[in-house]
């Protein structure tokens, strides 16, 4: 994502630290304002020099439409956090926490590894995008008039949060959801949200995740998992589900 962005990947460290604060789910409120700052006022200058001399990236298509009076100088930087954010925490995340997974179940490993027909990555990155569910941020909505949905009332003026990792699990949708199967067609999975709000990264995303399984077991395909799943160090103090560390040996 830094060289999609056009930002120094030297600076990495820098955007680790600050993005970790912001989807933490336990740090203050001060602390993820000032991630925030130090992250915007980056690329803003960052954005200021793209400005002044474009390439080939993200930064200085977005420094052509400040030039042109399309977006402020804040703006683009701002949305430079937003695609940092979205382009780094969740795959990241991803990729790791779906390695884990394929690790515990070996029969789908191979089929992963093995596959010579690629339709057969792309359902298992569908499967595991729907099983996983990483993005745990919940969407806040406030009911404007009272509606009844599946039997429970909800009034004018209450507050709902929606959960769309609990849509990945409905049996109404997925037979037997709780059981991982890469052979099922689980496009129909809300990981990337939907409508007006669904991710606008997902065909990166699902192109570097298609790419990084099969790759990864093929190049190392006597991985395993260094430590028992119950001493595995998984992110329950953020809003991007994932592992601290994930410690593996071959």
């Amino acid at each position: 994502i830094s060289d999609l962005l056009g930002a120094p990947y030297e600076d990495h460290a820098f955007f680790q630290r600050n993005s970790g604060t912001l989807v933490s789910a336990v740090a203050t409120g001060e602390e993820r304002h000032a991630a925030h700052t130090a992250l915007a006022e980056y690329l803003d200058d960052l954005v200021a020099q793209k400005t002044a001399e474009p390439a080939d990236d993200l930064l200085s298509t977005l420094g052509g439409q400040v030039r042109a009076g399309e977006l402020t100088r804040r703006e683009a930087a701002t949305m430079g956090v937003l695609l940092l954010l979205g382009g780094h925490e969740t795959t990241a995340n991803m990729i790791s926490l779906g390695t884990l997974l394929l690790l515990h179940h070996p029969d789908q490993l191979a089929a992963v590894r093995d596959a010579e027909d690629p339709q057969v990555v792309v359902g298992a990155v569908e499967e595991l995008l729907r099983y996983l569910s990483i993005v745990h941020l919940g969407r806040r909505r406030t009911a404007l008039e009272d509606i009844e949905i599946a039997g429970q009332t909800i009034a004018a003026g209450e507050g709902v949060i929606l959960l769309g990792e609990l849509a990945n699990r409905d049996p109404q949708v997925f037979e037997d959801p709780d059981r991982l199967d890469i052979t099922r067609n689980a496009r129909r999975h809300q990981a990337f949200g939907a409508g007006a709000h669904h991710c606008v990264g997902q065909p990166l995303a699902r192109l570097e995740l298609q790419v990084v399984y099969p790759t990864l077991f093929r190049r190392i395909p006597t991985l395993r998992p260094a430590v028992p799943l119950e001493d595995t160090r998984f992110k329950y103090d953020t809003v991007i589900y994932g592992l601290h560390e994930l410690p593996v040996t071959w």
